[in-house]
Protein backbone atom coordinates (compact mmCIF):
# COMPACT_ATOMS: atom_id res chain seq x y z
CA UNK A 1 0.00 0.00 0.00
CA UNK A 2 1.36 3.31 -0.70
CA UNK A 3 2.12 5.21 2.31
CA UNK A 4 1.97 9.42 1.77
CA UNK A 5 3.53 11.17 5.37
CA UNK A 6 1.75 14.66 6.52
CA UNK A 7 3.27 16.58 9.11
CA UNK A 8 0.92 18.67 10.54
CA UNK A 9 1.75 22.26 12.36
CA UNK A 10 -1.26 23.69 13.57
CA UNK A 11 0.45 26.49 14.96
CA UNK A 12 -1.62 29.56 17.39
CA UNK A 13 -5.21 31.23 16.71
CA UNK A 14 -7.29 29.64 14.95
CA UNK A 15 -4.80 27.40 13.57
CA UNK A 16 -5.42 24.42 15.30
CA UNK A 17 -9.55 24.50 14.76
CA UNK A 18 -9.20 24.87 11.14
CA UNK A 19 -6.48 22.07 10.89
CA UNK A 20 -8.90 19.83 12.80
CA UNK A 21 -11.37 20.11 9.60
CA UNK A 22 -8.51 18.70 7.94
CA UNK A 23 -8.32 15.92 10.03
CA UNK A 24 -11.61 14.81 9.34
CA UNK A 25 -10.77 14.58 5.12
CA UNK A 26 -7.55 12.53 6.30
CA UNK A 27 -9.23 10.16 7.85
CA UNK A 28 -12.14 10.08 5.60
CA UNK A 29 -9.87 10.03 2.47
CA UNK A 30 -7.74 6.83 4.97
CA UNK A 31 -11.00 4.99 5.56
CA UNK A 32 -12.94 5.19 2.00
CA UNK A 33 -10.34 5.14 -0.49
CA UNK A 34 -7.31 3.75 1.22
CA UNK A 35 -4.82 6.78 0.69
CA UNK A 36 -2.84 5.36 3.19
CA UNK A 37 -1.85 9.26 4.70
CA UNK A 38 0.55 8.76 7.93
CA UNK A 39 -0.18 12.10 10.17
CA UNK A 40 2.51 13.80 12.27
CA UNK A 41 1.98 16.04 14.10
CA UNK A 42 4.35 19.66 15.66
CA UNK A 43 4.30 23.05 17.10
CA UNK A 44 5.08 26.12 15.17
CA UNK A 45 4.98 29.68 15.99
CA UNK A 46 3.93 30.84 19.23
CA UNK A 47 2.99 27.53 20.70
CA UNK A 48 6.70 26.33 20.21
CA UNK A 49 7.91 29.36 21.81
CA UNK A 50 6.04 28.79 24.76
CA UNK A 51 6.80 24.74 24.88
CA UNK A 52 10.39 25.33 23.27
CA UNK A 53 11.68 28.91 23.54
CA UNK A 54 12.24 28.56 19.90
CA UNK A 55 10.03 29.11 16.86
CA UNK A 56 10.20 25.87 15.36
CA UNK A 57 12.50 23.54 17.40
CA UNK A 58 15.54 21.42 15.46
CA UNK A 59 12.92 18.31 16.12
CA UNK A 60 10.02 19.32 14.61
CA UNK A 61 12.06 21.32 11.26
CA UNK A 62 13.65 17.54 10.65
CA UNK A 63 10.34 16.27 10.83
CA UNK A 64 8.90 19.07 8.00
CA UNK A 65 12.35 17.94 5.78
CA UNK A 66 11.37 14.45 5.72
CA UNK A 67 7.71 14.44 5.39
CA UNK A 68 5.74 14.44 1.76
CA UNK A 69 4.05 17.18 2.42
CA UNK A 70 3.53 19.82 5.26
CA UNK A 71 0.04 21.63 6.52
CA UNK A 72 0.67 24.56 8.11
CA UNK A 73 -1.84 26.39 10.41
CA UNK A 74 -0.61 30.23 11.19
CA UNK A 75 1.07 31.55 13.87
CA UNK A 76 1.40 34.97 15.95
CA UNK A 77 -0.89 37.01 18.05
CA UNK A 78 -0.61 39.62 21.20
CA UNK A 79 0.87 37.19 23.38
CA UNK A 80 3.93 37.13 21.94
CA UNK A 81 4.68 40.73 20.68
CA UNK A 82 7.52 41.18 22.86
CA UNK A 83 10.00 38.49 22.55
CA UNK A 84 13.22 39.04 20.49
CA UNK A 85 12.85 39.22 16.75
CA UNK A 86 14.82 36.21 16.16
CA UNK A 87 12.32 33.54 18.03
CA UNK A 88 8.96 35.62 17.42
CA UNK A 89 6.10 33.65 15.96
CA UNK A 90 7.06 34.03 12.46
CA UNK A 91 10.44 33.50 12.18
CA UNK A 92 8.89 29.29 12.17
CA UNK A 93 7.20 29.74 9.30
CA UNK A 94 10.97 32.12 7.52
CA UNK A 95 12.74 29.17 8.92
CA UNK A 96 10.55 26.44 7.00
CA UNK A 97 10.73 28.21 3.99
CA UNK A 98 14.29 29.05 3.80
CA UNK A 99 15.65 25.45 4.98
CA UNK A 100 13.07 23.41 2.75
CA UNK A 101 13.86 25.30 0.17
CA UNK A 102 11.21 26.51 -0.83
CA UNK A 103 11.14 28.86 -3.51
CA UNK A 104 7.67 28.92 -5.42
CA UNK A 105 4.79 30.25 -3.64
CA UNK A 106 1.54 29.53 -5.51
CA UNK A 107 -1.60 31.98 -4.70
CA UNK A 108 -4.82 31.24 -6.25
CA UNK A 109 -7.48 33.77 -6.33
CA UNK A 110 -11.01 31.93 -7.21
CA UNK A 111 -14.38 33.69 -6.54
CA UNK A 112 -16.43 31.12 -5.83
CA UNK A 113 -19.97 32.07 -8.02
CA UNK A 114 -21.85 31.76 -4.65
CA UNK A 115 -19.25 34.55 -3.19
CA UNK A 116 -19.60 37.19 -6.08
CA UNK A 117 -22.02 39.40 -4.40
CA UNK A 118 -19.60 39.57 -0.95
CA UNK A 119 -16.57 41.00 -3.30
CA UNK A 120 -16.07 44.74 -3.10
CA UNK A 121 -16.00 44.83 -6.73
CA UNK A 122 -19.29 44.55 -9.05
CA UNK A 123 -20.53 41.00 -9.29
CA UNK A 124 -19.49 41.00 -12.67
CA UNK A 125 -15.92 41.93 -12.46
CA UNK A 126 -14.93 39.24 -10.22
CA UNK A 127 -18.00 36.31 -11.06
CA UNK A 128 -15.95 33.25 -12.26
CA UNK A 129 -12.42 34.46 -11.47
CA UNK A 130 -9.93 31.97 -11.45
CA UNK A 131 -6.30 33.73 -11.17
CA UNK A 132 -3.07 31.87 -9.93
CA UNK A 133 0.00 34.14 -8.58
CA UNK A 134 3.39 32.85 -9.02
CA UNK A 135 5.61 34.89 -6.35
CA UNK A 136 9.31 33.82 -5.55
CA UNK A 137 9.72 33.42 -2.11
CA UNK A 138 13.68 32.86 -1.07
CA UNK A 139 15.22 35.89 -2.53
CA UNK A 140 14.37 39.35 -2.94
CA UNK A 141 14.38 42.42 -0.34
CA UNK A 142 12.88 39.86 2.31
CA UNK A 143 16.28 37.96 2.80
CA UNK A 144 19.30 40.55 0.16
CA UNK A 145 22.33 41.90 2.40
CA UNK A 146 22.37 44.37 3.76
CA UNK A 147 19.95 44.97 5.89
CA UNK A 148 20.29 46.81 8.69
CA UNK A 149 19.44 49.43 10.78
CA UNK A 150 22.49 52.04 11.05
CA UNK A 151 22.84 54.37 13.53
CA UNK A 152 24.42 57.75 12.02
CA UNK A 153 24.23 60.28 14.81
CA UNK A 154 22.74 63.02 15.55
CA UNK A 155 19.36 61.72 16.62
CA UNK A 156 19.20 60.16 12.84
CA UNK A 157 18.75 56.78 11.74
CA UNK A 158 19.15 54.56 8.44
CA UNK A 159 17.41 51.22 7.58
CA UNK A 160 18.61 49.42 4.90
CA UNK A 161 16.89 46.71 2.96
CA UNK A 162 18.58 45.17 -0.38
CA UNK A 163 16.79 43.75 -3.35
CA UNK A 164 18.98 41.03 -4.64
CA UNK A 165 18.23 38.32 -7.55
CA UNK A 166 20.60 36.16 -9.54
CA UNK A 167 19.42 34.71 -12.91
CA UNK A 168 18.49 30.92 -12.25
CA UNK A 169 16.37 32.25 -9.09
CA UNK A 170 14.26 34.11 -12.08
CA UNK A 171 14.40 31.36 -14.48
CA UNK A 172 13.13 28.33 -12.30
CA UNK A 173 10.18 30.70 -10.86
CA UNK A 174 9.24 31.82 -13.92
CA UNK A 175 9.76 27.94 -15.32
CA UNK A 176 7.19 27.25 -12.65
CA UNK A 177 5.20 30.13 -13.96
CA UNK A 178 5.05 28.26 -17.58
CA UNK A 179 4.71 25.46 -16.53
CA UNK A 180 1.50 25.90 -14.53
CA UNK A 181 0.09 28.11 -17.04
CA UNK A 182 0.46 25.37 -19.35
CA UNK A 183 -2.39 23.22 -17.14
CA UNK A 184 -4.88 26.41 -17.54
CA UNK A 185 -5.91 29.34 -20.11
CA UNK A 186 -1.89 29.16 -21.01
CA UNK A 187 -0.77 32.94 -20.42
CA UNK A 188 1.66 34.68 -17.93
CA UNK A 189 1.82 38.31 -17.05
CA UNK A 190 5.16 38.70 -15.10
CA UNK A 191 4.67 41.90 -12.97
CA UNK A 192 8.44 43.59 -12.06
CA UNK A 193 9.33 47.80 -12.11
CA UNK A 194 11.92 47.95 -14.52
CA UNK A 195 11.37 51.63 -15.18
CA UNK A 196 12.98 52.45 -12.03
CA UNK A 197 14.80 49.37 -10.46
CA UNK A 198 17.67 47.09 -12.31
CA UNK A 199 16.29 43.89 -10.48
CA UNK A 200 13.05 44.69 -12.48
CA UNK A 201 15.36 45.32 -15.63
CA UNK A 202 16.88 41.65 -15.00
CA UNK A 203 13.75 39.96 -13.99
CA UNK A 204 12.25 41.00 -16.95
CA UNK A 205 15.33 39.63 -19.40
CA UNK A 206 15.40 36.34 -17.83
CA UNK A 207 11.51 35.91 -18.52
CA UNK A 208 11.56 36.70 -21.67
CA UNK A 209 14.67 34.41 -22.68
CA UNK A 210 13.25 31.61 -20.14
CA UNK A 211 9.88 31.78 -22.31
CA UNK A 212 12.06 32.07 -25.81
CA UNK A 213 13.69 29.37 -24.80
CA UNK A 214 11.42 26.40 -23.68
CA UNK A 215 7.79 27.73 -23.56
CA UNK A 216 7.38 29.88 -26.92
CA UNK A 217 4.07 28.09 -26.69
CA UNK A 218 2.72 30.13 -23.71
CA UNK A 219 1.51 33.59 -24.55
CA UNK A 220 3.79 36.26 -22.21
CA UNK A 221 2.92 39.69 -21.14
CA UNK A 222 5.07 42.40 -18.98
CA UNK A 223 4.01 44.89 -16.92
CA UNK A 224 4.70 47.03 -14.50
CA UNK A 225 3.96 45.90 -10.99
CA UNK A 226 1.89 49.16 -9.92
CA UNK A 227 -0.22 48.88 -12.97
CA UNK A 228 -1.01 45.37 -12.52
CA UNK A 229 -2.58 46.17 -9.16
CA UNK A 230 -4.64 48.75 -11.03
CA UNK A 231 -5.52 46.31 -13.06
CA UNK A 232 -6.17 43.49 -10.60
CA UNK A 233 -9.43 45.88 -9.31
CA UNK A 234 -10.03 47.14 -12.91
CA UNK A 235 -10.62 43.72 -14.73
CA UNK A 236 -8.64 40.51 -12.97
CA UNK A 237 -10.30 38.22 -15.38
CA UNK A 238 -7.95 39.72 -18.27
CA UNK A 239 -5.17 37.61 -16.20
CA UNK A 240 -4.78 33.39 -15.66
CA UNK A 241 -1.13 33.55 -13.94
CA UNK A 242 0.76 36.26 -12.24
CA UNK A 243 4.66 35.70 -11.83
CA UNK A 244 6.15 38.40 -9.48
CA UNK A 245 9.14 38.98 -7.10
CA UNK A 246 8.51 38.36 -3.67
CA UNK A 247 7.85 41.55 -2.42
CA UNK A 248 5.51 42.73 -5.25
CA UNK A 249 3.95 39.14 -5.00
CA UNK A 250 3.14 39.84 -1.04
CA UNK A 251 1.49 43.04 -1.73
CA UNK A 252 0.08 41.56 -5.19
CA UNK A 253 -1.62 38.49 -3.83
CA UNK A 254 -3.05 40.37 -1.16
CA UNK A 255 -5.02 42.68 -3.70
CA UNK A 256 -6.15 39.47 -5.68
CA UNK A 257 -7.08 37.89 -2.47
CA UNK A 258 -9.64 40.60 -1.56
CA UNK A 259 -11.41 40.51 -4.62
CA UNK A 260 -13.11 36.87 -3.46
CA UNK A 261 -14.93 38.72 -1.06
CA UNK A 262 -13.17 37.24 1.94
CA UNK A 263 -9.21 36.35 3.11
CA UNK A 264 -10.61 33.24 4.53
CA UNK A 265 -11.27 31.18 1.39
CA UNK A 266 -7.84 31.73 0.14
CA UNK A 267 -5.26 28.62 0.47
CA UNK A 268 -1.87 28.78 -1.12
CA UNK A 269 1.14 26.66 -1.60
CA UNK A 270 4.87 26.84 -1.56
CA UNK A 271 6.80 24.79 -3.76
CA UNK A 272 10.38 23.49 -3.63
CA UNK A 273 12.54 22.76 -6.65
CA UNK A 274 11.88 18.71 -8.07
CA UNK A 275 14.09 15.98 -6.28
CA UNK A 276 16.20 14.79 -9.52
CA UNK A 277 15.80 11.29 -9.25
CA UNK A 278 12.11 10.90 -7.58
CA UNK A 279 10.53 14.23 -8.76
CA UNK A 280 8.74 14.88 -5.65
CA UNK A 281 9.55 18.11 -4.36
CA UNK A 282 9.26 19.11 -1.11
CA UNK A 283 6.23 21.60 -0.58
CA UNK A 284 4.24 23.19 2.66
CA UNK A 285 0.88 24.27 2.53
CA UNK A 286 -0.74 26.96 4.50
CA UNK A 287 -4.04 29.38 3.88
CA UNK A 288 -3.53 32.65 3.36
CA UNK A 289 -5.43 33.93 6.65
CA UNK A 290 -3.92 34.57 9.42
CA UNK A 291 -4.49 33.59 13.05
CA UNK A 292 -7.58 35.39 14.08
CA UNK A 293 -6.49 35.64 17.74
CA UNK A 294 -9.50 38.00 18.85
CA UNK A 295 -11.77 34.82 17.43
CA UNK A 296 -9.98 32.36 18.50
CA UNK A 297 -11.88 29.12 19.96
CA UNK A 298 -15.25 30.60 19.57
CA UNK A 299 -15.48 28.32 16.79
CA UNK A 300 -16.15 31.31 14.27
CA UNK A 301 -13.28 30.44 12.07
CA UNK A 302 -13.70 29.93 8.51
CA UNK A 303 -11.71 26.53 7.51
CA UNK A 304 -12.42 26.77 3.60
CA UNK A 305 -8.80 27.68 3.35
CA UNK A 306 -7.08 25.44 5.33
CA UNK A 307 -9.54 22.63 3.24
CA UNK A 308 -8.25 23.83 -0.04
CA UNK A 309 -4.99 24.12 0.96
CA UNK A 310 -4.95 20.83 1.53
CA UNK A 311 -6.85 20.09 -2.11
CA UNK A 312 -3.63 21.98 -3.23
CA UNK A 313 -1.65 19.29 -1.35
CA UNK A 314 -3.41 16.76 -2.83
CA UNK A 315 -3.10 17.60 -6.51
CA UNK A 316 0.93 18.96 -6.16
CA UNK A 317 2.02 16.86 -3.41
CA UNK A 318 0.12 13.63 -4.33
CA UNK A 319 -0.86 13.61 -8.15
CA UNK A 320 -4.47 13.07 -6.57
CA UNK A 321 -5.93 15.04 -8.94
CA UNK A 322 -9.36 13.40 -9.07
CA UNK A 323 -9.97 14.08 -5.18
CA UNK A 324 -8.76 17.79 -5.16
CA UNK A 325 -11.01 18.20 -7.88
CA UNK A 326 -14.09 16.93 -5.74
CA UNK A 327 -12.57 18.39 -2.59
CA UNK A 328 -12.93 21.69 -4.53
CA UNK A 329 -16.36 20.99 -5.85
CA UNK A 330 -17.76 20.05 -2.55
CA UNK A 331 -16.53 23.79 -1.80
CA UNK A 332 -18.29 25.09 -3.96
CA UNK A 333 -21.00 22.81 -3.89
CA UNK A 334 -21.46 23.82 0.59
CA UNK A 335 -21.64 27.16 -0.73
CA UNK A 336 -24.09 27.06 -3.13
CA UNK A 337 -26.39 25.20 -1.15
CA UNK A 338 -26.51 28.61 1.15
CA UNK A 339 -24.18 27.79 4.08
CA UNK A 340 -21.43 30.03 5.40
CA UNK A 341 -19.54 30.88 8.43
CA UNK A 342 -19.44 34.29 10.43
CA UNK A 343 -17.15 36.13 7.98
CA UNK A 344 -18.75 35.24 5.01
CA UNK A 345 -22.12 35.67 5.95
CA UNK A 346 -25.03 37.20 3.92
CA UNK A 347 -28.76 37.69 4.27
CA UNK A 348 -30.78 34.41 3.88
CA UNK A 349 -28.20 31.89 4.26
CA UNK A 350 -27.75 29.66 7.01
CA UNK A 351 -24.63 30.43 9.64
CA UNK A 352 -22.60 27.56 10.31
CA UNK A 353 -19.91 27.16 13.16
CA UNK A 354 -16.26 26.32 12.30
CA UNK A 355 -16.06 22.51 12.83
CA UNK A 356 -20.07 21.87 11.28
CA UNK A 357 -18.72 23.71 7.98
CA UNK A 358 -15.65 21.21 8.38
CA UNK A 359 -18.61 18.65 8.33
CA UNK A 360 -20.60 19.61 5.45
CA UNK A 361 -17.75 19.93 3.47
CA UNK A 362 -17.01 15.87 4.49
CA UNK A 363 -20.49 14.92 3.83
CA UNK A 364 -20.49 16.53 0.38
CA UNK A 365 -17.11 15.39 -0.62
CA UNK A 366 -18.55 11.31 0.29
CA UNK A 367 -21.54 12.34 -1.36
CA UNK A 368 -19.65 13.44 -4.48
CA UNK A 369 -17.44 9.95 -4.26
CA UNK A 370 -20.37 7.92 -3.77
Amino acid sequence: MVTRTLLLLPGDGIGPEAMAEVRKLIAVLNDTQSAGFTVQEGLVGGAAYDAHGQAISDEDMEKALAADAVLFGAVGGPKWDGVAYEVRPEAGLLRLRKEMELFANLRPAICYPALAASSSLKQEVVEGLDILIVRELTGGVYFGEPKEIIDLGNGQKRGIDTQVYDTFEIERISGVAFELARTRANKVCSMEKHNVMKSGVLWKEVVAATHKANYADVELTHMLADAGGMQLVRWPKQFDVIVTDNLFGDMLSDVAAMLTGSLGMLPSASLGAPDPMSGARKALYEPVHGSAPDIAGKGLANPIAMIASFAMCLRYSFNMVAEADRLEAAIAGVLDDGMRTADIMSDGMTQLSTAEMGDAITAKYLTLSA
